[in-house]
C-alpha cells in the first residue's frame, strides 16, 4: 500500500506555502498519498490543531505520518519532534501540539529532529515546515526509522496554547473556554463530556449552559432538536461541548469570541 501523510496547517490556500510542502514529500517519497486533513486553523492556534489532530488521527490506518505546522515559534530554538504513538506516526513542533495524542504516560517514542541527519539544503529561519518538518515527514512514508532522524527526547508537557484549564467551584459549577469557532459558526469549547459527567447531575437536576449573557437549558443531541433559528448546546463529533444555533451562527447571534467564558451550572429542575 503507498504511505499516507496527512497535512495539518494553519497555512491556508492563498500563499503556496501547502504546495511546496507537498512537492518537498513526493520529491522525497514518490509513491505518498497526501491528504489535506485542514489548512484552516486559525492563526497560531496552537490548541485548535491538537484537538483537531486528536479527534482525527484515528481514522487513518496504522502508520500514517501526520505532519502539523502550527508553529508561532518558527525560529526558535523550540524543538522539532518526530514521534509514534497508537501505531502511528507524528511529525510536529514541540509546542503543545501533540500533547493530546502523546498524553504524560503513554507508551511512546519519541525524537528531536536533527535537520543535519537528512536534510540536504539550508533551512529557512521562517519556513521549517518546508525545510525540516516535510522532508522528515517524508522520509517516515518511505520507512526510515524514527531514531535515524534525530535524539530521544520527551516531548514539553505543556498544554497546547489556548487550552484553559477548567474551573471547578466546589458547588456544582463549571468553568471553561470557547477554544475555536467552526466554519458554521459553531462555538467549540474545551469541555468534554466527561468533565461534565462529574458534575453528575440527579434525576431531578439538570446542565444549564451559559455564554456570554445567553443560557441554555438542558444538553441536546442533535442541532435539530432544537427550532430553526434556536440555540442549543451539545456534544459535537471532537466529543467536545458545542453551542450553535441550528441553521444559523452562534458567533453573530451571541456576539462572543474565542477565548470567552462558557459556564456549566448544576440546578433543579423546574
Amino acid at each position: 500500500m503507498n504511505p499516507v501523510v496527512t497535512l495539518l496547517t494553519d497555512f491556508g490556500l492563498r500563499d503556496e506555502y501547502v504546495g511546496v510542502m507537498k512537492g518537498v514529500i513526493l520529491r522525497i517519497c514518490p509513491a505518498a498519498q497526501i491528504v489535506d486533513l485542514t489548512h484552516q486553523v486559525a492563526p497560531f492556534q496552537i490548541g485548535q490543531a491538537a484537538v483537531i489532530l486528536r479527534s482525527s488521527f484515528r481514522y487513518f490506518t496504522a502508520g500514517t505520518v501526520h505532519l502539523v505546522v502550527v508553529d508561532p515559534g518558527v525560529g526558535t530554538d523550540r524543538a522539532l519532534l518526530a514521534a509514534e504513538a497508537d501505531g502511528h506516526r507524528f511529525v510536529a513542533p514541540d509546542n503543545g501540539v501533540l500533547s493530546l495524542v502523546l498524553p504524560a504516560g503513554a507508551v511512546r517514542r519519541v525524537v528531536r529532529l536533527d535537520p543535519s541527519r537528512f536534510c540536504r539544503s539550508v533551512c529557512s529561519a521562517t519556513f521549517h515546515g518546508r525545510d525540516i518538518m516535510a522532508p522528515a515527514a517524508a522520509h517516515l512514508a518511505r520507512g526510515l526509522p524514527l531514531a535515524e532522524l534525530g535524539s530521544p527526547m520527551e516531548p514539553n508537557p505543556m498544554p497546547p496554547a489556548g487550552w484553559s484549564p477548567l474551573r471547578w467551584d466546589g458547588k456544582g459549577r463549571l468553568a471553561g473556554s470557547i477554544l475555536w469557532i467552526d466554519h458554521f459558526g459553531n462555538l467549540v469549547t474545551n469541555i468534554g463530556l466527561e468533565d461534565m459527567a462529574r458534575l453528575q447531575p440527579t434525576g431531578e437536576e439538570r446542565l444549564v449552559f451559559t455564554v456570554g449573557s445567553h443560557r441554555i437549558a438542558g444538553l441536546s443531541r442533535t442541532f435539530a432538536q432544537v427550532d430553526a433559528g434556536r440555540v442549543v448546546a451539545l456534544i459535537g463529533s471532537r466529543g467536545l461541548l458545542e453551542v450553535a444555533v441550528n441553521r444559523g451562527d452562534a458567533r453573530r447571534l451571541l456576539g462572543v469570541a474565542q477565548g470567552d467564558a462558557v459556564h456549566v451550572i448544576k440546578e433543579e429542575k423546574t
